[in-house]
Formats: structure tokens, sequence, C-alpha cells
């Protein structure tokens, strides 16, 4: 192959002509008739109970960044939208019967400008994997449950119970959170933190219906920030932080009340103290800690440390 040899006069300057580079461009992969037709299935009868429509539409791995062709089709409930490349989910807006939404793995970057004020009915939203990096916008009046997992999002602020009154299960595991502040959902259930990088416990005093909480792999070297109005607290997974000592564990007492399971392994104190009997002197009722359940021994060693501990009290001028 012939390659011509750049030239240039005296002066340095060169002669050969200069093309522009040009960026590579993005194939625009819309949305037809044709992909619409063969996703759908699930023939129910309509919201007004006068005719049948197929309800449930299957789009995943469509290679689609446009899905306006969507929108005449109002009666879908269950919508499967992951593997794609949207950015733009406004089409949505007019499928108001839609009670289940897939979109992970798509590279959604804000929920300001998408459609969930409209979507009413709307229960289960999982939008995994895409690049959000902030909860501003977000509105789900009948969401039950939100998985954001695998994102990029830094704060909690946006969970806010006016828009989010229903939800009961949110997971943000592998995301960037440093604390859990900004969670004001009285009526949540279930929360799933692990993977982050979260540092402090904060904020969770509002939390008062909160039955598991996880926080799996995350930089906690303290327990400061939980709190008795966690009245309903029976699972707590903190393995893979950085408990250190038994002074570490002291805040379990304020939910010693509710707690029924504890995960601690993979915890420096694992290693170097009796961490059982510590833990079950603080929270005495518990039923299961890391994988083994609580023996009837375990379970009378601890309450004769917690008699001599009484006793000790008593007993000091």
């Amino acid at each position: 192959m012939h390659t011509q040899t750049p030239t240039t006069n005296e002066t340095g300057i060169s002669l050969t002509p200069q093309f522009p580079l040009c960026a590579p461009q993005v194939q625009v992969t819309h949305l037809t008739q044709e992909t619409i037709s063969q996703g759908l299935s699930l023939l129910c009868k309509t919201g007004n109970g006068l005719g049948h429509a197929f309800v449930k539409l299957d789009l995943k791995q469509k290679g689609l960044n446009d899905i306006s062709a969507i929108s005449r089709f109002i009666h879908v409930r269950f919508l499967d939208l992951s593997k794609n490349n949207l950015t733009d989910l406004s089409p949505l807006a007019s499928l108001t019967q839609l009670l289940w939404l897939k979109v992970d793995n798509n590279t959604v970057t804000s929920f300001k400008g998408q459609p969930f004020a409209e979507l009413t009915y709307l229960q289960w939203l999982s939008m995994s994997a895409n690049q959000l990096t902030v909860l501003d916008g977000l509105v789900g009046p009948a969401l039950e449950s939100l998985n954001l997992t695998g994102n990029s999002i830094r704060t909690l602020k946006g969970l806010q119970s006016n828009c989010l009154s229903n939800l009961v299960t949110l997971e943000l595991r592998g995301n960037h959170l440093n604390t859990t502040d900004g969670i004001n959902l009285p009526n949540l259930q279930r929360l799933y933190l692990a993977q982050n990088v979260i540092e402090r416990l904060e904020g969770l005093e509002k939390l008062e219906r909160l039955t598991t909480l996880h926080l799996r792999d995350n930089r906690l070297e303290s327990l400061d920030g939980l709190t008795p109005n966690m009245k309903c607290l029976r699972y707590l997974n903190l393995r893979g932080n950085s408990l250190s000592d038994e002074n570490a564990l002291q805040q379990l007492g304020l939910v010693s009340n509710s707690l029924r399971a504890l995960i601690l392994s993979e915890n420096p104190l694992v290693e170097t103290t009796d961490y059982r009997l510590s833990v079950l002197t603080l929270v005495p009722h518990l039923e299961r800690m890391d994988k083994d359940n609580v023996s009837p021994e375990e379970r009378t060693e601890a309450k004769e440390r917690i008699k001599e501990l009484k006793e000790g009290e008593i007993h000091e001028p």
C-alpha cells in the first residue's frame, strides 16, 4: 500500500492537505411496530373492562435508544426495557397503566424530565446499572419497590415521603454513598446499602418501620447512629466493615428488643475477641449470629454475664 509522505516548505509548514478527524457516529435504533408486536404477550381485559389487550411487553436487548413508538400502547402494564441504550423515557408518559418497569443496563443519567409523576399506578421499578448520580426528580406515588443498584449515586437527598409515600423496599447497592443521611421514608421496611463507602450512620431515626438493614462491605468503624426509634429492626448485616473492638458494638443495645439476626463476619473484631458473648450480652434476644443459630449454652452464659454486670452495678459505691 502506498502511503503519502507529508511534505513541508522551507519554513517547516506542512503542505500536505489536512482533513479534520470525524467523530464516530452513534447509530440510532428506533423502535418499530414489528419489534413491539414480537414482544407483546399476556392478553387481559383493559382497564375499563370493555375490551382486551396485550399487557406485557418485552423489549430487552434490542439496541434501542429511541422508544417513541411505544406511546400508543397505553394498555401495557409490565414492561422490560433492560440492556438497551436509553436516556429518554418520556414516551412512557402515556402508559398510565404501568405496574412494573425494568430499565436496567441503560444510560439514564437523571430522573428529571422523566415521566414517573404520570405513572401513578407504578409499583415496581428497577433502574440498576444506569448512570444516575442524584435522586432529584424521583417521584413514585404508588411505588413499593425501587432498585437503583450499580449507579453512581453519591447522596440520598431526594428520598422524601411526600414523593415516595408507599415505598417499602429500596436497593442502593454498589453506589458511592458515604452516609445514610437523607432517607425520609417512614414506611420503608427493607434497605439494602451494601458495597458503598459508608462511614457514618445518620438519619436512621426516621425509619421506624425498617425490618431489614443491609450494610455489607462498607467502611463503618462504629455503630453510632443506630437509634431506639428503629423498633422493628430484625435483621442487620454488617459483614465486611471496619468494626475493630467490642466498644464499636455498644449501640446494638439500642435495637436489642427487636433484633433477631446479626451478621458481623469479616470485621477485625471477629479475629481478636469473643464477640459472640459480647453481642449476646447486648442483644439477649438474638436468634442468629453470622451463619450459626445462638445455642442454649451461649444464651445461658450470656444471662450469667448480664447478671454479673448488674450485680457489679449494685455494689458500686
